[in-house]
């Protein structure tokens, strides 16, 4: 559904952007969102619970696809932008696996492989990691290498999280493909000893974002991305810690503060290095 290519923006996806959403919503920066817990959506905490870890997903049943785009001007709208949001990541990382500056996890991985784009509604079944409903939000399956998004979770992030713009919902799409490059390079696969598995949850949480804070680099450094445009991205980013969803019990993160989530996007949107975004090479996320 997306095409690959170098580093940037390629003029036919800029343009596309450009014709759908005006400059303003090319400006993109930043991603955040992943998946990991199936939940009923009956609590905005719990949704966001559900939207960002990352790994698997089990329950529902199959979703459609061009009609989904097709059923109202909105989805159709919003499932255009996700396609063309999600090339552009494409050709960044594209360029990142020719190069030298991945982290490296020891893992062999060759040329960047593009991740696909699955569109539904209501549920769908994956090809590796069970059935979903749109409860859970946008994510990533690692295995079978597609990222899964109802349009209408973008009106959810307006509406009830708090985090509207273009920028918020191009930041959920690179967040998923950060999912997707840590199971390229086998950061998926990576854990520190003595950490529990929500403490490593954490750090692909957060190097996600870092991820996804990489490819807002190239809009940085491609177009004039203002102060205000960063700070929409952060206070997506803000908005889904879970300390702000809600949750008290540290112990239980597993995605990270609010402070942590803005914190590894920054790092990454400032460095535009993959390299810089090894969660697993700190002692700490708060480092």
């Amino acid at each position: 559904m997306a095409g690959g290519g170098g580093g940037g923006f390629a003029g036919n996806a800029l343009m596309a952007l450009v014709q759908t959403f005006g400059l303003k919503g090319v400006l993109v920066v930043g991603g955040l969102l992943g998946v990991g817990y199936l939940v009923a959506p009956t609590s905005v905490k719990h949704v966001i619970s559900g939207l960002l870890s990352g790994s698997d997903a089990s329950s529902g049943s199959a979703g459609t696809g061009q009609s989904t785009c097709a059923a109202s001007p909105e989805n159709d709208k919003a499932c255009h932008f996700s396609r063309v949001v999600l090339a552009s990541t494409e050709e960044v990382w594209a360029a990142e696996f020719k190069g030298s500056r991945l982290p490296d996890y020891r893992q062999q991985h060759g040329p960047y492989v593009l991740p696909k784009l699955v569109v539904f509604s209501d549920s769908v079944e994956t090809g590796g990691c069970g059935n979903a409903t749109s409860g859970v939000g946008p994510f990533y399956c690692p295995g079978d290498s597609k990222l899964y998004l109802d349009p209408t979770f973008y009106e959810l992030m307006a509406r009830r999280l708090k985090s509207p713009g273009d920028f918020a919902q191009a930041y959920v799409i690179a967040h998923e493909v950060g999912h997707h490059v840590q199971n390229l390079i086998g950061a998926n696969k990576i854990g520190r000893e003595g950490e529990t598995r929500n403490q490593t949850s954490v750090r692909l949480e957060l190097q996600a974002d870092c991820f996804a804070g990489v490819w807002g680099h190239t809009a940085r450094a491609s177009l004039s991305i203002t102060e205000a445009d960063l700070a929409e991205a952060l206070n997506a980013a803000h908005n889904i810690g879970d300390d702000a969803l809600g949750h008290s019990n540290v112990a239980q993160y597993t995605h990270g503060t609010s402070a942590e989530r803005m914190k590894w996007f920054r790092r990454g949107f400032d460095a535009g290095d993959p390299g810089k975004c090894d969660t697993f090479g700190v002692a700490s996320v708060d480092d």
